[in-house]
């Protein structure tokens, strides 16, 4: 259990932070196999900020680690699974839309 009271969850070879988390996969694998969804991806990074030098100081680059990333209808649709946003995804989930016009950030609660 982790702060959030979640229990990590092996499913696939694959390990999830939580339940909740772990039956969107299945359900995402049931789309994939009825091919309402393709190329479904678990755990895509995504670059919000590059790392950077200031006065010699070296800031470490931003990124998002989303849940699930697919194709739905050609939209490329990225998934988090959420109990809570906590005020550090909150600004993450901000620096995407802004970074990533084009994708479609859904939140699953």
């Amino acid at each position: 259990m982790n702060k959030y009271r979640n229990k990590k969850v092996i499913l696939d070879d694959y390990v999830f932070d939580s339940i909740q988390e772990s039956k969107r996969y299945k359900e995402l694998k049931i789309l994939l196999k009825a091919e309402k969804i393709q190329e479904l991806e678990l755990q895509p990074h995504f670059l919000l900020q590059e790392s950077f030098k200031k006065n010699g100081k070296t800031y470490r680059k931003i990124e998002y680690i989303a849940d699930f990333k697919y194709i739905e209808n050609g939209k490329t649709i990225v998934e988090d699974v959420k109990g809570m946003q906590t005020d550090v995804f909150k600004i993450k989930h901000k620096l995407f839309e802004k970074k990533y016009p084009d994708l479609e950030l859904r939140i699953i609660k």
